[in-house]
């Protein structure tokens, strides 16, 4: 298509209506696909502000670095298009880019790369300047209504960690199964099998240990490079604005950090900057992260007028992300004073109580604990188990140990409400007491 047939009102609501029509995952080739009517191309690379999880997006031939795209945001002014050479892909070469800053983004970049030899068109930059309004918009709408990038990343990499568990399963199996095999082979002498048997075995250790690296590496990242990331979306929002960033990255730097946490983390600071913007009056944002030994405390502090209201929707927003994963959010915003964010987030799971108290007990003790609940005394238990009554009392102190309490009558009443099952007695117990009566 000719730049021309742009004047057309009917192509215009067609590629409109096509760009927006696109999901979050296919908006960027979506849009390089519209855009290439206007400018041919060899690939396009977007660096996000709005996405914490999925910050820089690329499609096409040439992959681009956050580094290159965060040089390159400091050359580009939002609304007005550059064209210039960049190093994007590794190598120095001719760049279209344009930016957009809608209310409530946190700002995007885009990167294009023009076919050898074809330089566009100051209209045909000023047509990539409005697709890109657009669609960096469509990419805001679909982040506040949609299910959050990072969450559904995360739900996809604990589907592939479940299918990595089956798979090491089926190999551990297949791992014994050989050596059993081998060991037991009247074909091979002792020597023989012994070899045979330890090949088996360094081989399965050498696939084991490759397979957890891996899984590591999906569930877990360094403090300093969750942060490095959060400063390579952050670098945007200085870009595009009057307001600097003082970051402080965390002095634990090479302390791991669970996927969710640096997720959520990152996340946090990134919305709370953005709110922090929309107040207006800002000159300086600072950012910290600290990383204690059970938990990583992320800090956001404004020199605003402290106006802002800890009932506010997007602070309870905040406060929702974070106690999903335990954390909690301590929110102070002083008159004249500035406002301050502060995240705190567990770096262990939380322990999940039992639902079931009896289930520290071994099946001894829960037969033990089962004669004790229809009252009987420990000689008369003693004798139904047939076991000592030395041993008896063994059993129940262990009982009383374990769930908690302090008498025979509190066991019992832990016991009944737990459901535990009373087995039906026919036969009367020596030293009971009650003639004829049936233990239930």
């Amino acid at each position: 298509m000719a730049l021309a047939d742009w004047a057309d009102p009917w192509h215009t609501l067609r590629a409109t209506t096509t760009l927006m029509a696109a999901p979050l995952s296919e908006t960027l080739e979506r849009f390089s696909e519209i855009l290439a009517d206007v400018v041919a191309h060899r690939a396009v690379a977007m660096l996000t502000g709005d996405c914490a999880r999925s910050p820089l997006m690329s499609h096409g031939a040439v992959e681009a670095t956050s580094s290159e795209m965060a040089s390159l945001a400091r050359l580009v002014d939002v609304g007005r298009p550059w064209y210039g050479e960049a190093v994007v892909g590794g190598t120095a070469r001719p760049v279209l880019a344009v930016a957009s800053a809608p209310s409530g983004s946190a700002g995007a970049l885009l990167a294009v790369l023009p076919e050898d030899g074809v330089a566009p068109t100051r209209a045909e930059q000023e047509v990539a300047q409005q697709l890109w309004d657009l669609a960096t918009l469509h990419v805001v709408d679909l982040l506040t209504e949609a299910v959050p990038v990072h969450m559904a990343e995360n739900w996809a990499a604990a589907s592939a960690r479940s299918k990595a568990v089956a798979e090491l399963t089926d190999a551990h199996a297949t791992t014994l199964t050989t050596l059993l095999v081998t060991l037991r082979s009247k074909s091979l002498d002792d020597a023989a099998a012994r070899r045979t048997a330890i090949e088996v075995a360094v081989s399965a250790l050498i696939e084991l240990r490759s397979a957890l690296d891996q899984d590591r590496a999906t569930s877990e990242e360094t403090a300093g490079e969750a942060f490095a990331r959060l400063a390579d979306t952050l670098g945007l929002l200085t870009r595009y604005s009057d307001v600097a960033l003082d970051l402080t990255g965390p002095e634990a730097a090479q302390r791991s950090l669970p996927a969710d946490v640096a997720n959520a983390a990152r996340a946090t600071v990134r919305d709370a900057v953005v709110i922090m913007l929309e107040q207006g009056g800002v000159s300086r944002i600072r950012v910290t992260w600290n990383v204690e030994d059970t938990r990583l405390r992320v800090s956001v502090r404004d020199n605003g007028a402290g106006t802002l209201a800890a009932d506010a929707l997007p602070v309870l927003r905040l406060s929702d992300r974070l106690r999903a994963l335990n954390g909690a959010l301590e929110f102070d915003s002083p008159p004249d004073w500035g406002t301050t964010v502060t995240a705190s987030l567990p770096l262990t799971p939380p322990e999940v109580p039992d639902a079931n108290p009896l289930s520290s007990l071994n099946p001894r003790e829960i037969d033990v604990l089962e004669q004790l609940s229809q009252g009987r005394r420990n000689r008369q238990i003693a004798a139904h188990l047939h076991i000592s009554e030395h041993t008896v009392k063994f059993h129940v102190a262990n009982i009383l140990s374990k769930l908690e309490v302090t008498s025979r009558g509190e066991a019992a009443a832990v016991a009944r409400a737990a459901g535990l099952p009373a087995r039906v007695s026919l036969v009367r117990l020596p030293g009971d007491t009650r003639p004829g009566q049936h233990a239930i």
